[in-house]
């Protein structure tokens, strides 16, 4: 906008400006409305300003401290921690140090100079004794203590309050005050801009301030944005006039003019700013201020009050999600700092905060707020929702998707977004397009998977299945099956009522395409009638590649030495820019998918998969379904869709800090619900995996989509070595159970799809016991075939 155009913007009522400010808050955070459960630590009420409104800042008192100790800070903070928060907001007056000898001699017991380097400590402490996420709030700073406090916390923030220059002159509200000096507190928001520090700022508004100073402070702030993207929200917070001070008998700004200015800010910084007014400072008639285009409501504590406004208590959390229901939105809980300053952890944060911040957030930057994840034995958890109408954006998605309409990949982001009323829709339209093409029946195959070797030449950052040189010690010894035990295992596994074998390994330095054919051709032998389903297509290019021939040719000797299908597994996430993050060496994405279009077009169908949850978001869920679903318009040869999410408990990259511990709960359904949306109607079959989702997490995904619950493995040993606790097997007796619980009717299956013959079905209720399994030490087997071949 040009100066003429916000000049305009004053001459506007406020009706006209909310209904602008409503239409760029929805473009730019549809039905979201955001707020941040902390606790409020006042580190120290000293301050060497003497703002005349301001009730926080006190001069020194005989017997009392100036300074809370570590042990209490940390009390407060474990407060807030057992209550649920993820922020601590530290609070403090600027540089008392400067005016009161006190402070000075208090810190230097502290070992410390100055309030920031204590202040540092604290937040150090707070992030590695209880794992809240520290935001400052020290006043001005100079570049060298935004660099240190920024070692230490997520985020940091000043208000500009106003540039007003006319408010520092004598009889003003900042009078006597230095460091509210408009061009001070500007230089330290543009330091903060220089060091990429996620930065909270904003106006106070009804301190004698004009309108058109208002509009200049905004246009301030929205200068230095333009140059570093580093500011975060702009908060509009009114003035709040307190008894013992000058300004007691002040008027405050009414709530029109909170709602005018709270529009012109939204109208200033445009759709994507976080545009924030505190609740509590509104009392009843907070929700109104959304018609403002507000979008957050900033921190809201359980535990703490507000140390600057005591005087206005917090809203119960019950009370803003519904105020916000009320107004079409729903309440979604962040971090001290933002979405995108989480997603781009290598740029707004420092290294040391990086595990502390992935621990703490989902997928899209916003706040873990379950305890649930993948693999644990913890339920899963459900919010109340405040209902509301279906947002648009939502409706319309939902809509092309049932119509067989593909949708483009912003469209699917929308999707995977979904919370609240709009979740529930996702689910039940995901559901309701199940019904329509797989009917109430849920199918599974009785299958054994066989792991023929969990030594791996690759340095998946994820895996905590594989050996290598480095992880000799951990999970277990390196094993190599000998060929008689694969032979046993495909015999009790028939015996068993089983119709498949599942055959993947590691990437074994010694072995070669001749291993993955003897393999192959070992299982058939030992019972004619069993699938093979064997081989992701790392393995694939593997033997091909050992044994200098095309993936075509390799692919059609496993299909002449008895293959049936391939596990369209080692796909991770079909983006290249997470694979340089989780496996830098293995194939690349074209790679990927060449090798199930080269199986597809001899005849060979394949499944599909995701492994999702770590250090990806949702815009690279998009581009990988897009991906199969284009991969399955051009060859048909896709027969499922099977999400795993991340299983974090034993991943290498998680115990670096350098992953999240898998989806949400709601992350993980919706992966399944817009699976089926935005895969219909190229691939039919949605799998849940009860290796990883539990046996609750399954009934609920078969509500959301899925249709199949894949195997019941016999052996499964790949998830167990990342740590689930949800077993070994699944018998068909209890997947029947778990099926008819919610109302449909199971159906025992083929790999392809076909019902299962009704004389291995029943072995398969009548099963003994499995006979231990053998895993073969190490040996030379795979270099003598070689060597034969």
């Amino acid at each position: 906008m040009s100066w003429n155009d916000h000049r305009a913007l004053l001459e506007l009522s406020t009706a006209e400006l909310c209904a602008r400010a409503r239409a760029l808050r929805d473009d730019g955070h549809g039905a979201r409305v955001t707020y941040s459960r902390k606790v409020f630590i006042p580190l120290t009420h000293l301050c060497r300003d003497v703002c005349i409104y301001c009730t926080f800042a006190k001069p020194p008192r005989r017997g009392e401290r100036c300074y809370l100790t570590r042990d209490e800070v940390l009390a407060v903070a474990r407060a807030g921690a057992g209550a649920g928060c993820a922020e601590a907001l530290f609070t403090l007056g600027d540089k008392p140090e400067l005016r009161y000898a006190r402070a000075r001699d208090e810190l230097a017991e502290l070992g410390h100079a100055t309030t920031i380097s204590y202040l540092a400590e604290m937040c150090a402490a707070v992030l590695s004794e209880t794992g809240l996420l520290p935001h400052a709030n020290p006043g001005v700073m100079s570049a060298d203590e935004i660099a240190l406090l920024r070692k230490v916390s997520v985020s940091q923030g000043i208000m500009l309050e106003s540039v007003s220059e006319r408010l520092c002159e004598r009889g003003g509200p900042h009078f006597g005050s230095p460091d509210k000096h408009p061009a001070v507190r500007l230089e330290t928001i543009r330091l903060a801009g220089e060091a990429q520090v996620p930065f909270t700022s904003g106006i106070l508004i009804g301190i004698g301030e004009t309108r058109q100073e208002r509009l200049d402070s905004l246009l301030a702030l929205s200068d230095l944005h333009a140059r570093y993207g580093h500011i975060q929200e702009i908060i509009i917070q009114n003035f709040r006039a307190k008894a013992d001070t000058r300004m007691a008998g002040a008027a405050e700004p009414d709530h029109d003019d909170l709602m005018w200015t709270i529009a012109l800010a939204r109208c200033v910084f445009g759709p994507a700013m976080n545009i924030q007014a505190p609740p509590n400072l509104s009392a009843a008639n907070f929700g109104a201020l959304l018609e403002a285009g507000l979008n957050d409501w900033g921190g809201v504590s359980p535990v703490t009050p507000d140390h600057v406004n005591p005087e206005a208590p917090w809203p119960q959390l019950d009370c803003l999600r519904r105020e916000t229901a009320t107004h079409g939105k729903t309440l979604v809980e962040r971090l001290a700092a933002y979405p995108a300053y989480v997603q781009d952890l290598a740029r707004w944060q420092d290294p040391a905060l990086h595990k502390h911040i992935l621990r703490a957030s989902d997928a899209e930057g916003l706040a873990r707020t379950d305890t649930w994840t993948p693999g644990a034995l913890t339920p899963p958890q459900r919010e109340a929702v405040w209902h509301r109408p279906v947002s648009p954006a939502i409706a319309r998605a939902m809509d092309r998707a049932c119509n067989g309409e593909g949708l483009d990949e912003d469209a699917i982001v929308a999707l995977f977004a979904a919370r609240g009323p709009d979740f529930d829709a996702v689910c039940a339209s995901a559901d309701a397009l199940r019904q329509a093409v797989n009917g109430d029946t849920v199918s599974y195959v009785v299958n054994r998977n066989i792991n023929y070797t969990n030594v791996c030449t690759y340095k998946c950052g994820f895996c905590a299945f594989s050996k290598g040189k480095t992880s000799i010690d951990l999970r277990g010894a390196p094993y190599d099956l000998a060929l008689e035990e694969v032979t046993r295992r495909v015999r009790e596994a028939w015996a068993r009522g089983g119709l498949e074998v599942c055959m993947q390994g590691g990437i074994h330095p010694d072995y070669t395409g001749e291993t993955y054919l003897e393999l192959c051709r070992t299982a058939k032998e030992a019972e004619p009638r069993i699938h093979v389903h064997a081989f992701s297509p790392l393995e694939v290019m593997h033997g091909a590649e050992t044994l200098g021939i095309s993936i075509r040719d390799f692919l059609l000797r496993l299909k002449d030495a008895g293959l049936g299908t391939l596990p369209g597994t080692a796909a991770e996430i079909l983006d290249d820019d997470i694979r340089a993050i989780i496996c830098p060496d293995k194939l690349t994405t074209a790679e990927w998918l060449n090798v199930l279009r080269t199986a597809h077009e001899i005849g060979l169908r394949t499944t599909s998969t995701i492994m999702y949850g770590h250090v990806e978001t949702p815009r690279a869920w998009a581009r990988h379904l897009l991906r199969l679903r284009d991969l399955q318009s051009e060859t048909g040869g896709v027969t499922e869709f099977v999400p795993l999410p991340f299983v974090h408990m034993e991943s290498p990259m998680y115990l670096r800090g350098k992953a999240r511990k898998g989806p949400t709960f709601r992350e993980a359904v919706l992966m399944h619900a817009v699976a089926r949306l935005a895969l219909h109607p190229l691939i039919p079959n949605i799998q849940a995996s009860w290796v990883k989702m539990g046996r609750d997490g399954v009934a609920r995904c078969l509500n959301a989509g899925a249709n199949d619950l894949g195997g019941t493995l016999m052996n499964e040993s790949i998830s167990r070595a990342a740590g689930t606790q949800h077993g070994q097997e699944f018998p068909p007796a209890e997947m029947d159970a778990l099926v008819r619980s919610i109302g449909r009717t199971p159906r025992q299956r083929t790999t392809l799809y076909a019902d299962a013959p009704g004389g291995q079905a029943q072995k398969s209720y009548d099963a003994s016991e499995l006979s231990p399994v053998v895993q073969t030490p190490l040996r030379t087997r795979h270099r003598e075939l070689a060597a034969n071949a």
